[in-house]
């Protein structure tokens, strides 16, 4: 009875993985049936990870908004668009140096965030009015920056930084070992961390579930992860950038789930005034998660501008669209207090994984937008009527 038990409550909690999967496994199946290749072609993977690491960067920092209180920013294409314009003037036509204009970069975008956070936390004004304004105010200011153009190429010593492959290497023997090799040690470090935190959690009198779903996790982990980097070893290699955002997600989910700051974030969601009377700065807190957000949204510009080796007036459109989609999608709540790293990084690859299968399949592009916003339709009313179902209990 207890392992039935057990099953149903990994199946809720793993809802979007399991949906992600079968939407991988359906465009399979199809594009294979019409002859159109393979999702899982390793040069397609390797697409798909530098196509979507934008969004990954960018629901990490749009879920720790949306978790104060159901907040969202509309303005973080724009920033990409500000900051990628400042960096193709820095780095192409001014010819500064490549570390200073990518920490200028970085500083340039937490100080719109910082800004934006302001009046937000301790002006309170609403987050959708504030940040609808940046959306306006950076693009304007990015299209006066490049005047309208497109700066471009950028140098090959910047580009190696987001768009290279380790190992560097010409052997593919070598490539293949040395990639697998990294796929092992990332599953070891992954299996002895579940370990030591089931371990504390039990320690603590936590419930962790039974050992035999505990095991089937991470055998199940531990293969997706070795079939990725098999995958990747088949082509050029890790790309720079998928170890970039896997430093980004685990620095964040560390944040969230094991630092006082970070559950604070959860209890300014569930309750303001609680949390404020338990005494919690709030303001602090909102004027984190906003500020936090435009660096962000400079780390997402960087990876941009390497990617289309451009800095371009039109750069980062709809892309606050993407990662408030990936973060509803992997679970986040439309009321706020409830969401994790991990989910929005799935709803970013559910995102991907949509774009990329029906791009494969020739399908429109406007039958592609109609498709995203059913899905995240989809997503906030399974939330929605969960949370009532809930009350009525």
């Amino acid at each position: 009875m207890m392992a039935i038990v057990d099953i149903k409550n990994s199946l809720k909690k793993n809802t979007m993985l399991i949906a992600l999967v079968v939407v991988m496994l359906f465009f399979q199946m199809v594009i294979v049936a019409a002859d159109k290749g393979s999702l899982f072609a390793p040069a397609n993977v390797s697409n798909l990870i530098s196509q979507n690491a934008y969004v990954v960067v960018l629901a990490t920092g749009m879920l720790l908004c949306i978790l104060t209180g159901g907040n969202i920013d509309l303005s973080v294409g724009s920033i990409v668009a500000l900051v990628g314009a400042i960096a193709g003037t820095l780095i192409v036509n001014m010819h500064v140096n490549i570390y200073v204009s990518i920490l200028l970069c970085l500083i340039c975008g937490l100080l719109i965030g910082a800004w934006q956070g302001f009046w937000i936390a301790y002006v309170r004004i609403p987050p959708f009015i504030v940040t609808l304004t940046g959306m306006l105010l950076w693009r304007g200011v990015a299209l006066i920056v490049l005047n309208g153009l497109t700066i471009s190429p950028f140098p090959e010593k910047y580009l190696r930084y987001f768009t290279s492959f380790l190992p560097v290497s010409d052997n593919k023997t070598i490539v293949f070992a040395i990639t697998i090799v990294i796929g092992v040690i990332m599953i070891l470090v992954y299996i002895i961390s579940q370990v030591m935190d089931r371990m504390k959690k039990q320690r603590k009198g936590y419930k962790t579930g039974s050992f035999a779903m505990f095991i089937l996790k991470l055998a199940i982990t531990s293969g997706a992860v070795i079939f990725l980097f098999f995958l990747l070893a088949q082509n050029k290699g890790v790309p720079v950038v998928l170890i970039i955002i896997t430093i980004i997600v685990l620095v964040y989910s560390f944040f969230t789930s094991n630092t006082v700051p970070g559950r604070y974030l959860y209890a300014l969601g569930g309750n303001e005034r609680a949390a404020k009377m338990s005494g919690v700065n709030t303001n602090q807190m909102l004027f984190f998660a906003y500020a936090n957000m435009g660096f962000l949204s400079g780390v997402a510009a960087l990876m941009c501008v390497a990617r289309f080796n451009s800095a371009a007036p039109s750069a980062g459109t709809n892309y606050e669209l993407d990662a408030i989609a990936s973060c509803f999608i992997g679970g986040a709540s439309a009321y706020g207090g409830t969401g994790t790293i991990s989910g929005a990084v799935i709803g970013a690859i559910f995102m991907g994984i949509l774009n990329n299968g029906m791009s494969i399949m020739g399908i429109d592009s406007n039958w592609q937008r109609a498709v995203k916003g059913l899905v995240l339709l989809a997503a906030v009313v399974f939330d929605v009527v969960s949370k009532n179902r809930k009350k009525s209990v």
